[in-house]
């Protein structure tokens, strides 16, 4: 009876394992048509509109895929999916009462975006730490800040670029400026409070350090 059932077990497990690298190289060719968080705000909330159009990396201003990587992950290009150094300062500012920061790579934010559920728990954070091992081993750079342009929530109920462009500046996503670009990245950490147009004084100072930022770092893309 206990070999049936570990065997059971096993098959389960096999089965899900099977399912996730399935999924993963799906996900590799075909557009996300909508993530587990987009399905836990209808559920919330089935009055609030969701604003999702997928478009190709090619169609996303150049400014804001550098916007993004400046303010959320300037070592994107370098790391495998873990930025070990952001996590140690991260843990050395946390524990000296400096601000709480997080260092969450775009890898690690597009595997838990598109695969994953909002939680702080360590299971969910071990499986965001699988997912991002995958997609890091079977997509591209570029599949990945494709994904994650198009998947991540930039206002309340607004998911990708294009969305975001509509929403904020009534323009589609290739159409946006180096500003306007900084203005949608400076929402990302809590895009349904924040507002990217009109920005708050808050959001202008943080749009004004990411334009800086892509300044400092503009050559990456915009060459």
């Amino acid at each position: 009876m206990m070999k049936k059932f570990f065997r059971f077990i096993f098959k389960v497990l096999l089965g899900l394992f099977l399912f996730s690298i399935l999924i993963v190289v799906v996900y590799k060719f075909v557009p996300v048509p909508f993530t587990p968080l987009m399905a836990i705000r209808y559920f919330e909330n089935p009055e609030e509109p969701i604003e999702h159009d997928w478009v190709p990396i090619e169609d996303i201003s150049r400014h804001l895929q550098l916007a993004v990587i400046a303010s959320e992950d300037q070592n994107f290009e370098k790391h495998n999916g873990f930025d070990f150094e952001a996590i140690q300062k991260a843990m050395e500012d946390n524990r000296s009462g400096r601000k709480i920061r997080g260092a969450s790579t775009i890898s690690q934010q597009t595997a838990k975006n598109v695969f994953l559920w909002p939680s702080r728990t360590w299971f969910r954070k071990g499986m965001e730490a699988y997912f991002t091992f995958l997609i890091e081993m079977l997509w591209s750079k570029e599949r990945i800040l494709e994904v994650y342009l198009n998947s991540i929530e930039m206002g309340k109920g607004v998911y990708g670029a294009q969305a975001a462009s509509l929403h904020w500046f009534k323009k589609d996503a290739s159409k946006l400026g180096p500003y306007e670009a900084a203005a949608i990245a400076a929402v990302l950490p809590n895009p349904r409070e924040y507002r990217a147009n009109p920005a708050s004084s808050f959001i202008q100072r943080r749009k004004n350090w990411i334009v800086r930022q892509m300044q400092n770092y503009g050559k990456f893309m915009l060459e």
